[in-house]
């Protein structure tokens, strides 16, 4: 049976008094995941392990099946895979975001959401001032960027910028969590106060400020690791071919090294502009020859970091009627069975504007399967479902067996 997985990356949250103490998933009109969750089994998953911080790449590792103490490297080293760089033993990969500082606050994680145009101008601009044989930056997409570290020590305490909208960058900057990795430290603070005398002036921040836009006027390393050992997903589970539909450098790197084929989509962009409909019917034809897709959608995250209660409604009506609507339509249709999964990677409460550990919900779909009692798809209704709450690798293999 082939299988594809729908992940709406921060789409559960918590019950908002505006919404009549309602989430968003409650509230937003979802009539295609509901139908799914009436004819198939729902539970919870919790995808962050104890002991890890609740970011995308521990939370879509788990998803996967991945047991996160053995292969976890943070959240660079799989961008780095993403963008093509092959790190060499003794390299240190980080993400680095284009962030927005506004006095000693640090405004936003993602310098206004700054257009990957915009971004490599000022990437290259900082390889060519404050890059070495030691340092060195890579282009991403939009505010996501990447920094290599030769002979860079892991052993840093650093700070997700996402989770920490308006409050004072400083103390927030890097620490070394023992004494031999203060000088890689020390080497980090100074690029990120280098780069906002740097880029404080830079012609591309002079024209976002005319135009009214935040400038991307500081760099946010975070995140550090090596190159990590994964089994690929062909090998922990069997299947012969998979593919991955993401316009997220974290999430296309997983892919490369779980074996996973990337598949572009032209006007997928990881907001709530993306192009639903392109990314769907990619999934549709990577399922034609493909045993395994996982399709994931980034614009409820954002919508949740920007703290946007109706922006994240209207993300997950979107991914209901503009994605789940057009892959069920079709695959109802096929000859050959198609398992379907869906379910976000974690919260990203609109309240807090960040990511949490707290269990999210999911459903699956099979030919054949016993529905439970469940009716319709969110964060509480799925507590009365088959499957109580899985934890490690349980999801994915109750999904492909």
């Amino acid at each position: 049976m082939k299988t594809i997985i729908i992940l709406g990356d921060g789409m559960a949250d918590e019950p908002i008094e505006a919404l009549g103490g309602k989430t968003p998933m409650q509230y937003a009109d979802t009539p295609y995941m509901d139908l799914l969750a009436s004819r198939g089994v729902t539970g919870q998953m919790k995808t962050v392990a104890d002991g890890f911080h609740p970011g995308s790449e521990v939370a879509n590792l788990a998803v996967l099946g991945y047991d996160l103490p053995t292969v976890y490297e943070g959240r660079g080293v799989l961008e780095a895979a993403s963008i093509g760089v092959t790190l060499q033993p003794g390299e240190m990969a980080m993400r680095c975001n284009l962030v927005c500082i506004e006095g000693d606050i640090l405004k936003n994680h993602s310098a206004g959401h700054i257009s990957t145009e915009e971004a490599d101008e000022l990437i290259q601009f900082l390889n060519t001032h404050i890059g070495s044989e030691q340092i060195r930056f890579y282009t991403g997409v939009s505010y996501r960027h990447l920094l290599v570290v030769k002979e860079g020590d892991k052993r840093l305490d650093t700070t997700p910028p996402h989770d920490v909208p308006l409050q004072p960058y400083r103390p927030l900057m890097v620490k070394a969590d023992t004494g031999e990795a203060e000088e890689t430290a020390r080497t980090l603070n100074q690029l990120i106060l280098k780069s906002q005398e740097l880029l404080k002036d830079h012609p591309v921040n002079l024209k976002r400020i005319a135009a009214g836009k935040d400038p991307a006027n500081s760099i946010w390393p975070w995140s550090p690791g090596y190159r990590p050992a994964m089994k690929t997903m062909q090998e922990m589970y069997g299947f012969s071919k998979g593919s991955v539909i993401s316009a997220v450098d974290l999430i296309r790197g997983i892919g490369v090294y779980a074996g996973l084929e990337n598949i572009e989509v032209e006007g997928a962009t990881g907001l709530y502009d993306t192009n639903y409909e392109g990314k769907a019917k990619a999934a549709l034809e990577a399922l034609k020859t493909n045993d395994f897709v996982y399709l994931h959608i980034e614009a409820s995250d954002e919508a949740g970091h920007e703290g946007d209660v109706e922006l994240k409604i209207k993300t997950i009506e979107n991914l209901d009627k503009r994605a789940v609507r057009i892959l069920y339509e079709e695959l109802k249709k096929w000859d050959e069975p198609v398992a379907i999964a869906i379910l976000p990677d974690h919260p990203t409460p609109c309240s807090i504007r960040t990511h949490t550990n707290t269990p999210v919900p999911f459903l699956i779909h099979k030919p054949g399967i016993v529905p439970d009692q469940v009716t319709c798809f969110d964060e509480f209704s799925v507590k009365e479902g088959k499957y109580g709450i899985l934890e490690g690798d349980e999801f994915i293999r109750l999904l492909l067996n």
